[in-house]
This record gives structure tokens, C-alpha cells and sequence, in this order.
């Protein structure tokens, strides 16, 4: 189960390495994180360039495009996206030289996987501008996004973790209209259909939830928003 207190980060994992690449998403994925994974450095560039990601555990070793290039293109490019990157090379001179490319942190290996995720978490609270520590919304609202509850005039709605991410992102937006392509990619990964009826869904069960009046309001052909009836 993941941790309660865990907040809502994207990650991006790009090792050559597949039983490791894997077994680092699923531990990640358990942890309440939204995670995808890339085991070249092409690939992992491309997805890096194309997807707004908190956090990238970057392999330094790569295949095709080598860790250090992916940092150097992301620094020139301004991305807000974090960097660990990961290195069988664990000397003071490999974690200077890795810190001087543009990484924001960085681990050795082998490495515990408790490590990982407190770096991993550490590193999504800077990539994301700093939320209140509790969200009110309209209609008496309320989100602890630390506690990982949601109330609606003091009463707990019992949110599935999904339902709850779109509440979150929704009230982050205050008022704003966010689109399903947006709820997509913060809240799901990249295994989730754009085709597919999953944010539409899990906004009529979220609907259902938070009762009389309605707050979440369709917005045709953009979206989703948090308004008053």
C-alpha cells in the first residue's frame, strides 16, 4: 500500500537494465506514483522532451544516447523536470561530474529501494510549485494532501486514489478549466488510452461522491472545473 503521505509525482525511469527498470516502476507505482519507464536513451529523451514529468531516474550508462546527454539536452532546454541519476561509477568525481551536467541528485548502485523513494519523493516537492498544505475548494471542499483524505462540509467522501488525484489537480487549478488530456497525464501514465472513457468515468463516480449541489462542472469540448452550482 502506498504511503499516506506520499504526494502526486510523475516519474519517468530510464534504465537499460529491464528486470531493474521494471521492478523500480512497481515499487514506485505501490508507492502512489505515476510511472513510466524507457530502457534506451533515445527513447527515454523522446518521452522526456514530450511528457511533463516531476521526477527522472536516469541511468547514466545508456544505450543509443548516454545519461549525460539526456541531462545536458533537458538543463539546455530549461525543463522543470528533476534529475536522479543512477551510476555503477559511485566515486566523489563521478557524483561531481553527474551534478554538473544539470542532475539534481544523485545515487549509486547498488542502492536501497527506500533510499530511491525518499529521493525520488524529495525531489517531486521541488519539481511541483508548493501547495497550501490543506486545498478548500468550492462547496466546502476540502483536500489534506499530506493525509491523502478528501471532506466535503466535514465529511469524509472516501475517494479511490484516482478519484482523489483528479480532485487535487482540479482544485490546484482554482476555477481554471483543466482538459482530460491534463487529468490523463497527472493523474494516470503512459499505459492509459487518450482514447479511452477512464477520466470521463472516474469524474461521474467523483460527481456522485461529492453529492448536492455539483462542483465539478463539464466544460465542453476543454474540460473540467471546480465551480458553485
Amino acid at each position: 500500500m502506498p504511503s499516506s503521505s506520499v504526494p502526486l509525482v510523475r516519474v519517468l525511469v530510464v534504465e537499460d537494465e529491464v528486470p531493474l527498470a521494471d521492478a523500480v516502476a512497481r515499487g514506485l507505482r505501490r508507492e502512489g506514483m505515476a510511472v513510466d519507464t524507457a530502457y534506451d536513451g533515445e527513447s527515454g529523451l523522446e518521452k522526456a522532451m514530450v511528457t511533463r514529468y516531476d521526477v527522472l531516474v536516469l541511468d547514466r550508462d545508456l544505450p543509443g544516447r548516454s545519461g549525460d546527454d539526456i541531462c545536458r539536452r533537458l538543463a539546455r532546454e530549461g525543463s522543470l523536470t528533476r534529475v536522479l541519476m543512477l551510476t555503477a561509477a559511485g566515486t566523489l568525481e563521478d557524483r561531481v561530474a553527474g551534478l554538473e551536467l544539470g542532475a539534481d541528485d544523485y545515487l549509486g548502485k547498488p542502492f536501497a529501494f527506500s533510499e530511491l523513494v525518499a529521493r525520488v519523493r524529495a525531489l517531486g516537492r521541488r519539481a511541483t510549485p508548493a501547495s497550501p498544505p490543506v486545498l478548500h475548494g468550492p462547496g466546502g471542499v476540502v483536500v489534506d494532501p499530506a493525509r491523502r483524505t478528501a471532506t466535503r462540509h466535514g465529511q469524509d467522501l472516501g475517494l479511490t486514489r484516482k478519484e482523489l488525484g483528479v480532485l487535487e489537480v482540479l482544485l490546484a487549478a482554482e476555477g481554471a478549466v483543466v482538459s482530460s488530456e491534463e487529468l490523463l497525464e497527472r493523474v494516470w501514465d503512459e499505459f492509459a488510452d487518450p482514447f479511452t472513457t477512464t477520466v470521463r468515468v472516474t469524474v461521474m463516480t467523483l460527481r456522485k461522491k461529492l453529492g448536492e449541489p455539483r462542483v465539478v462542472h463539464t466544460v465542453v469540448g476543454a474540460g473540467y472545473r471546480l465551480a458553485e452550482d
